[in-house]
């Protein structure tokens, strides 16, 4: 007997077993290990897990500019504009000729590349197109970044231009503030192209769309990331419309509220309309995996609560996405504000770097065992070559989750400057009847909640330079204290947490454990950076990130 072609086929054959005991009356057997098997194939197939490719932009340039330049030389890719790339990629999506030669010798960046296709390929041959679904686009920035993919996944035979047939989907990630202010413009010129309304059909007309939240993040601070978001979600839902193509988001959230983290049903309900038709994905990282799928059943529960909150999003938001004009101006102006405060902290200010790197403990965890991918891009110690995953984890460590408030105070005290007693009117409307803002505000309660200034004062005594820390610290610690007074104005509460009662007792009672070992943290760094050379201090420095780490819960 020839194996099963697919997993459909197995399916097919399961399901008339299914229909024949049901028919003569066997149902019991039917609903037992049959109905977990069937089940099983229909979740699993014969790939058990689905597999994204994700590369970044810069990468899928090169790639094809070597391509091109050896096929026909004197191309110089990278050096032609944007649009000029679009009509060549275009043309080359048109032809069923391949581009790579087998009598040359590629670099080793392109062969690999090549070779991650081709690989790809493969698995979709043997165990189905399910076993990878996805190529996402990091950093996008353009229209050419996705022909750009399109044009490698045809060299891998993913994409076939005689049937107008794409096998996975090609999905731009929008990570900075300003690709996610171009997201709009950028999907509505990729969808107009006849090219790629062609290829919609076979991926059932729907396009996917990722937000990073993390490096918007870390690019413009807490509040203009969540805003730039928002707006770039509106502007997606109206491209989709226009162009009668179904969206789907896939929201990059981290575990820690500085990288979109929060209660997922808050978050999915705070959607603008028609951001969440009828299906959502979004990222499950770093600790709160094990906290939230970790035991069978409140892994069951926390799908619920997915599956719940999107058919509500679905059916009662409504089908326009844009709130009140009086609020889109608001966030618009707090916004600005908050950008301004957050950027002249962390990248005008001189020293930044410095201050970071020695206030926090980025460079011990680096040694840690944990992690895909090294705590920055490039060997520097800019700001911007660091990846948001240890960026947002030391400021967690030291205990001012700077990433999840700062700006906030700032932005609040030059509306309410600007406006009076009516724009803090309109800042506790916009807390009472917008959910966006509702819980943009309930996830930095949360954060501020879990600070403590007076222990990171002791995180701030490691920087050596007294000038560079009497220069940065209280700026941090005022805007530490015009935030949580801006929060308890707005929201009406007497003190942090008091909307969330449960959290509010959980971290009282949590904390008594925890502080003490902030504490000793700061003092095995101190001893560690005066040159103890004991293994004893770098393994008690290690458990101890683990130890806050796991106390504070969302921390990473």
């Amino acid at each position: 007997v020839p194996p099963y072609a697919d997993p459909q086929a197995l399916a097919a054959d399961l399901d008339i077993v299914h229909r024949s005991l049901l028919a003569n009356g066997s149902a019991e057997l039917a609903h037992g290990r049959l109905r977990r098997i069937r089940r099983a194939v229909s979740v699993f197939g014969f790939h058990l897990a689905p597999i994204d490719l994700r590369q970044n932009s810069e990468v899928h340039e090169r790639v094809v500019a070597e391509l091109l330049e050896v096929a026909q030389p004197g191309t110089r890719y990278g050096r032609l504009t944007e649009e000029q790339r679009i009509s060549l990629l275009v043309a080359e999506l048109a032809s069923a000729r391949p581009l790579h030669s087998p009598h040359y010798t590629y670099s080793e960046e392109t062969a690999s590349e090549l070779a991650i296709f081709r690989m790809a390929r493969e698995a979709h041959r043997r165990y189905g197109p399910a076993s990878v679904p996805n190529a996402i686009i990091s950093k996008t920035d353009g229209v050419s970044d996705l022909l750009e993919l399109a044009v490698l996944l045809k060299e891998a035979g993913l994409l076939d231009p005689r049937s107008d047939t794409l096998a996975v989907n090609v999905i731009p990630l929008f990570e900075t503030i300003a690709d996610l202010q171009a997201s709009g413009p950028v999907m509505d010129r990729l969808l107009s192209l006849p090219t790629w309304k062609r290829l919609l059909p076979s991926r059932d007309r729907t396009q996917e769309v990722m937000l990073g939240y993390s490096d918007s993040n870390k690019d413009g601070g807490f509040l203009t990331s969540g805003w730039e978001l928002y707006k770039a979600e509106i502007a997606l839902v109206e491209v989709s419309r226009r162009h009668d193509v179904r969206l789907r988001l896939f929201h990059g959230r981290g575990g820690s509220v500085g990288r979109g983290g929060g209660p997922s049903y808050q978050a999915i309900l705070a959607q603008p309309g028609g951001a969440v038709q009828g299906q959502i994905r979004l990222t499950e990282q770093g600790e709160v995996i094990g906290a939230k799928y970790g035991n069978p059943d409140v892994g069951r529960r926390n799908l619920e609560v997915l599956v719940a909150a999107t058919l509500e999003a679905t059916l009662l938001s409504g089908d326009e996405p844009a709130p009140r004009p009086d609020f889109l101006e608001a966030m618009d102006d707090l916004s600005d504000a908050a950008f301004r405060a957050y950027r002249a902290l962390v990248y005008e200010t001189d020293g930044f770097e410095t201050y970071f790197r020695e206030s926090t403990i980025v460079d011990e965890i680096a040694q840690l065992n944990i992690g895909s991918r090294p705590a920055a891009r490039k060997k520097t110690f800019a700001i911007e070559d660091l990846r948001a995953i240890p960026w947002v984890f030391s400021w967690s460590q030291c205990r001012l989750m700077l990433p999840g408030w700062f700006g906030f105070g700032a932005a609040v005290d030059a509306f309410v400057g600007r406006h009076g007693a009516a724009g803090l009117d309109r800042l506790r409307a916009m807390h009472r009847e917008w959910p966006f803002f509702a819980t943009l505000l309930s996830n930095m309660d949360m954060v501020l909640a879990k600070s403590d200034i007076a222990i990171a004062s002791r995180y701030a005594g490691l920087v050596r330079d007294v000038q560079l820390r009497d220069a940065i610290f209280p700026r941090i610690r005022a805007e530490h204290e015009a935030t949580v007074a801006a929060l308890l104005k707005i929201t009406g509460q007497c003190e942090l947490l008091d909307a969330n009662p449960l959290l509010k007792r959980s971290i009282r009672n949590r904390f008594p454990y925890l502080d003490p070992l902030n504490h000793v943290q700061v003092e095995l760094l101190r001893r560690h950076r005066e040159g103890a050379d004991d293994e004893r201090i770098r393994r008690g420095i290690h458990l101890s990130i683990n130890g806050i780490a796991a106390g504070l819960r969302n921390s990473g």
